[in-house]
């Protein structure tokens, strides 16, 4: 089996409700499979925050889930029309694989969660999508072909899987943007396993 990581920081649920059903995609294509991994809050007064593993949910990233996975899906929620610190921080960290050329030519796609519907989701993924590329990555979009993308009120952009949980927060996805992220982890599989066997 050929692993996709699906790398997310998640604040009220929203975000890992999503990198849930893009790991249902990568389930669907036969070969692939779903490594999910998160990352640590950050500290404004720089001292650590969190234990060295989760309490719930999947362990933190590690060097090693870069080097074997051959696709990468990246997901945080939105802060001001871009990614939280957290994600940013472990990106910023990334020296050593960018000058080892860890994650050049593999795949990539990246998916957010926004309280209101025109909270910067579109930048935020994007944004996202920037450090990805001077990695070398392959950026991978939702396309038209997905119907759900045209029949979506809420979530669910070509940029990426995304969510509006509105101002409560809610975790839980529109049938609509579930639909999209499984469709995102789909096609980053398909995509993956092709360019791995053409390796």
């Amino acid at each position: 089996m050929k692993e996709i990581l699906i790398l997310y920081y998640s604040h009220r649920g929203s975000v890992r409700a999503l990198a849930e059903q893009i790991a249902r995609g990568v389930h669907q294509v036969p070969g692939a499979a779903a490594r999910v991994r998160t990352v640590p809050r950050v500290s404004t007064v720089c001292e650590a925050v969190e234990e060295a593993i989760p309490a719930d949910g999947p362990p933190y990233v590690e060097a090693c889930d870069l080097e074997e996975c051959i696709g990468l899906a990246l997901g945080s929620p939105t802060r001001f029309g871009n990614m939280a610190a957290p994600m940013k921080y472990f990106l910023d960290g990334l020296a050593g694989p960018w000058a080892n050329g860890t994650l050049a030519g593999k795949p990539a796609c990246v998916f957010t969660s926004t309280a209101s519907l025109h909270g910067g989701q579109e930048s935020t993924l994007l944004s996202m999508m920037l450090p990805l590329l001077h990695h070398g990555m392959l950026i991978a979009g939702l396309p038209y072909t997905e119907p759900a993308l045209d029949a979506t009120s809420g979530g669910g952009t070509p940029y990426g899987a995304s969510h509006v949980a509105g101002q409560d927060g809610s975790p839980v996805l529109s049938a609509d943007e579930a639909a999209l992220a499984q469709a995102q982890g789909r096609l980053l599989a398909q995509y993956a396993l092709k360019l791995a066997e053409a390796r």
